[in-house]
C-alpha cells in the first residue's frame, strides 16, 4: 500500500522529531472519568499528550488551561493544541457560555456535553435523543456494559473502543439535529467525538 499520509511518508527519525515537538494538553473537569478514558488513546504512544483531571468546572477549568499554557510557553515547551472537556450539568448558563467564549478567544478547543460526559459512553450502544437526568446515566451504562458502571473505571476505554465508530456516528447525527447547536440548551448533545476523531487522526 502506498504511503499517502504525510506522517507515513516521513522517515523514522523525522517522525520521532515531530512527535517530540508536538505537545497536546487535555484539561478535564472530572478527576477520573475523562482522564482515565483519554489517557488510553494510542496517540499517547506517538505524541506528548498531557491529560489533566482538575476537579474544576466551566470558567475555572478554562482558566486552569490558560495557566498551564502560559507556564509551558515560559518554559519554551509550548502546547500545539489545547482542549477543555466539561459538562453543562447544573451550572448557570452565563458561567457555561462564558467559559466557551473565553476558550474560543484563547484558541482553546472545547469538548462539551449536555448533560454529562457519560452521554458519549451511552452513544456507543444506542442513539439517544431524549434528555435524561444525570443520575440515570450510570444505571443505563450498567445495563449496556453488563457490569456495574463506576465513574473511575480504569478500563472504560478498552470496554468501549470496539464500538467507537458507532458512537461517532450517533453523536454526529445527534449534533446535526440542532441548527445551530447550542450546547447550553440542547439536551442531550455532545461534541466529544471531535476530540476523539482528532486523537485518532494524530495517532495515524
Amino acid at each position: 500500500m502506498p504511503l499517502n499520509r504525510p506522517w507515513q511518508r516521513r522517515t523514522h527519525r523525522e517522525r520521532r522529531e515531530l512527535a517530540l515537538r508536538t505537545r497536546i494538553l487535555i484539561v478535564c473537569e472530572g478527576t477520573k472519568t475523562e482522564p482515565n478514558y483519554f489517557r488510553c488513546f494510542p496517540v499517547a504512544e506517538v505524541f506528548d499528550v498531557e491529560v489533566i483531571g482538575t476537579g474544576r468546572n466551566t470558567l475555572s477549568l478554562v482558566e486552569e488551561a490558560i495557566r498551564r499554557r502560559d507556564i509551558a510557553d515560559n518554559d519554551r515547551r509550548p502546547f500545539n493544541e489545547i482542549w477543555c472537556v466539561f459538562d453543562r450539568d447544573s451550572f448557570t448558563a452565563d458561567n457555561f457560555n462564558r467559559a466557551r467564549l473565553v476558550a474560543q478567544n484563547q484558541h482553546i478547543r472545547t469538548a462539551v456535553s449536555n448533560e454529562a460526559f457519560e452521554l458519549w459512553y451511552l452513544l456507543h450502544f444506542n442513539f439517544h435523543d431524549a434528555g435524561i437526568p444525570r443520575r440515570t446515566y450510570a444505571d443505563r451504562l450498567t445495563v449496556a456494559l453488563e457490569q456495574p458502571y463506576q465513574k473511575n473505571m480504569p478500563n472504560i476505554y478498552d470496554l468501549l473502543v470496539g464500538r467507537q465508530e458507532v458512537a461517532i456516528r450517533n453523536a454526529t447525527t445527534l449534533l446535526n439535529r440542532y441548527a445551530p447547536w447550542n450546547p447550553e440548551r440542547h439536551n442531550p448533545s455532545t461534541n466529544v467525538q471531535l476530540l476523539v476523531q482528532r486523537l485518532n487522526d494524530l495517532a495515524e
